[in-house]
């Protein structure tokens, strides 16, 4: 009785195949796989046609091993269904990818503990470089960092002493310009609907001392919960307008601040005529609602690149000590306050 053949697999196309393909040598081609910002472009574009035509799968772990670099930044946020971080996760992917980094992106939710067990089986990946988001970790967390010895920069928070690289804004100071606004407009009865994560409650405090230094204390306060959401807005002010009268709502973000619009709307009121609505973010929506969303921009694009870029030079020696980046804030007057 004869033994069925076993069929013959096709073997892994190799670095030398491509090299043949791409009528290169095999050093050409590896440095232009693991260091294209060192090959010229006509090059790297040759190569990877090559790999293309031959199905070359790079061996990112033997390549990690040879030069003690695995080419993979884990980036570690709150959440990705929030477009507060959309933009911020595309540009450092964007920006990795121009020097042949990826990025490993991981969803840590908002609790410290949840972070720090991620942040140390990610270790496990051994990433040349870890972005967090926000300056409030954990101890197990910073332990873990500081023996890993790995590059990391917090980003969206502003600290004196960041764990290492730092991109962000003061959240303190965002809330104060707020308050500065209502005051110069005349609001003197406002309605907080805020989320109460770690930033959100820094604007709050911000927003809150700043009024009580001009007699404004104790305003009437929703918390919502994580993540935001456009319902919450509608159904937070429902519960402001139960506690009592206000003439602007100032919300955590405008999402919170578009529900809140289209409540007091649905109720007969006008904003800003009866109610005036602030909200946080300047997202894609703000400007185009009805009526436009006053709100406070911060530029997400630069807090990737930024954090990007100084991961990367790190990384490669290009940089050393801390750096922290204050992108700063911009105040946007529109129809609705």
């Amino acid at each position: 009785m004869s033994k069925t053949a076993r069929p013959v697999l096709p073997r892994a196309p190799t670095l030398e195949d491509v090299a043949r393909a791409a009528g290169l040598s095999s050093m050409t081609v590896s440095r232009a796989l693991n260091t294209p910002q060192l090959v010229r472009p006509k090059t790297v574009e040759k190569v990877l046609a090559a790999v293309k035509a031959t199905g070359y799968i790079p061996n990112a772990l033997a390549g990690g091993l040879a030069s003690r670099r695995s080419k993979l930044i884990a980036v570690v946020v709150p959440q990705i269904n929030n477009n507060m971080f959309v933009d911020t996760i595309q540009a450092i992917s964007d920006e990795l990818a121009v020097r042949g980094y990826h990025m490993l992106l991981c969803v840590a939710g908002y609790t410290q503990q949840t972070e720090a067990d991620l942040v140390a089986a990610l270790l496990s990946r051994r990433p040349d470089g870890i972005v967090l988001t926000g300056i409030h970790h954990s101890t197990d967390l910073k332990k873990v960092i500081l023996n890993a010895s790995v590059p990391v920069v917090e980003i969206w928070d502003l600290t004196p002493t960041p764990l290492d690289m730092l991109v962000g804004f003061s959240h303190e100071k965002v809330g104060q310009a707020t308050a500065e606004y209502l005051l110069r407009k005349g609001y003197r009865r406002p309605g907080l609907l805020w989320t109460v994560d770690k930033r959100a409650s820094q604007r709050k405090a911000g927003l809150s001392e700043a009024l009580a230094r001009h007699g404004i204390t104790d305003p009437l306060s929703v918390d919502v919960a994580l993540p935001a959401r456009f319902t919450s807005g509608r159904e937070g002010l429902s519960q402001l307008l139960a506690l009592g009268e206000s003439d602007v709502i100032v919300c955590s973000s405008d999402t919170l601040a578009q529900g809140a619009i289209v409540e007091a709307q649905a109720r007969g009121m006008r904003v800003p005529q009866d109610l005036a609505v602030i909200g946080f973010g300047d997202l894609d929506f703000a400007a185009g609602n009805n009526p436009a969303i006053t709100t406070v921009s911060v530029d997400r694009k630069i807090i990737g690149q930024r954090a990007a870029i100084l991961l990367m030079e790190r990384i490669e020696g290009a940089r050393s000590g801390e750096e922290i980046v204050d992108i700063g804030f911009h105040f946007i007057e529109r129809e609705s306050a």
